[in-house]
This record gives C-alpha cells, sequence and structure tokens, in this order.
C-alpha cells in the first residue's frame, strides 16, 4: 500500500495518537503523519472529524475513522498479517473486557493522583495501585498481555511504559517497581525496548515539561 492512501492526523505528545502508530507499525503498513495543533485545528481536521473535533483521526482512501481504539480495530479487520487481537473468541473477549477495565477503572483514579495533592492524592493512589495489582496477575507467565508479541491490550496501556516514569519524578511517589510489581516492571522495559515502539515515542524532555505543566495547572485551581 502506499502512503498516500493513508493519512493520520495527530499531535506528538499524544498518546491516542501513538496506539494508532503501534498498530500500524505491527502490521507494517505505510502512511503519512500530519501532525496538528490543536490551538489552531486545520480545516482539514474539522472535516474529517466534525463531531469530536480531535486526534487521532485515520484517512483511509478518503475516509475518515476516529477514536484510538476503533482505529486499531479498523487496522486488525483490514489487514490480516501479524494480528493485533488473540485468535481464540475467549482471548479476544477477555482483551476487550481488560481494555474496558483499563479505561474505566484504571485510568481515572491514575489520572486523579496526577492532578490532585494531599489526602485526594493519596486516596487516588491506593485506588490505581489495586488496580495494577489485578494486571500484574494478567502477566503471569507472559511478556505481553497479548503473549510473546505486542497486542490489543499492550497497545491500549502502552502509554503507562513512559508516563509512569514521568509521574514518578514529578510526584515523588514510588508506583511500578521492580518490588512493587515485578511482572508489569519487566513488560514496561519490554515494550519501550520493542521494535515498534522505541523509536515512535515523544521525546522526554519536553513531555516531562509538558506535565509538570498539566499538575501545575490543576493544582493552582485548588488554591
Amino acid at each position: 500500500m502506499e502512503a498516500e492512501e493513508m493519512e493520520l492526523f495527530g499531535i506528538w505528545s499524544s498518546p491516542y495518537v501513538l496506539r494508532v502508530i503501534w498498530a500500524l507499525n505491527i502490521k507494517k503498513i505505510k502512511y503519512k503523519y500530519i501532525e496538528e495543533d490543536l490551538n489552531n485545528k486545520s480545516n482539514l481536521l474539522l472535516h474529517y472529524n466534525p463531531v469530536y473535533k480531535k486526534v487521532p483521526v485515520l484517512v483511509y482512501k478518503g475516509k475518515p475513522i476516529c477514536e484510538s481504539m476503533i482505529i486499531v480495530e479498523f487496522i486488525e479487520e483490514t489487514w490480516k498479517n501479524d494480528s493485533i487481537f488473540p485468535k481464540d473468541p475467549y482471548e479476544k473477549a477477555k482483551a476487550r473486557f481488560l481494555a474496558k477495565f483499563v479505561e474505566d477503572k484504571l485510568s481515572p483514579p491514575m489520572w486523579r493522583f496526577f492532578t490532585t495533592k494531599g489526602k485526594d492524592q493519596e486516596e487516588a493512589y491506593e485506588s490505581f495501585t489495586d488496580y495494577l495489582a489485578i494486571l500484574e496477575r494478567e502477566l503471569e507467565g507472559k511478556e505481553f498481555f497479548g503473549g510473546e508479541n505486542i497486542g490489543f491490550v499492550d497497545i491500549l496501556l502502552g502509554c503507562m511504559s513512559y508516563v509512569v516514569p514521568i509521574y514518578e519524578e514529578i510526584t515523588d511517589f514510588e508506583i511500578i517497581t521492580k518490588e512493587k510489581f515485578p511482572l508489569l516492571h519487566a513488560w514496561m522495559q519490554a515494550f519501550l525496548s520493542s521494535d515498534i515502539v522505541r523509536d515512535n515515542l515523544p521525546p522526554r524532555d519536553e513531555l516531562l515539561y509538558r506535565y509538570r505543566k498539566i499538575r501545575e495547572a490543576f493544582l493552582s485551581k485548588d488554591n
């Protein structure tokens, strides 16, 4: 496939955009990347995603697909090589369940932890570390959630591998350590060093600066 047939609208710092990039890399699909400025959204982005007006948007043969996990499923169903989902129907259902668990249960308290302080932060920390323990158990006997290879759940959780160390540095909390969560810690290292990921990560210094500013903005609202 020629890259001209596929366009991906994104921003450098978005974990949702990276999900799509990683999925495209797994499938070895060529595409044209278009960097957006969300403070000055292009007419093309507004045309292709008039409802949410946000990235990522994948445009395939002129047709837009929006929302990261919907895009990943579209990629999986359109290109049959190098499967992202398990072949077994039960394992596929389980992967979708874990994805929903991450979105509904893990992500909200993790974000609340990062954007609060004091008692609220401590309560959020206890909540999401309990959920991390569930993910730890899911990795027993496996290198990745997808087994020997990166799969759907790994793509969904992938941003955690580089964002958690940034959270730790900014907040001075230990989150995923080799002692507390050895399997998750090993998964993070394996994910970050994989061929499809390591050359497709946002610059750490820029991301660290961005997250510091985000936390400062949230905390200033409480003062």
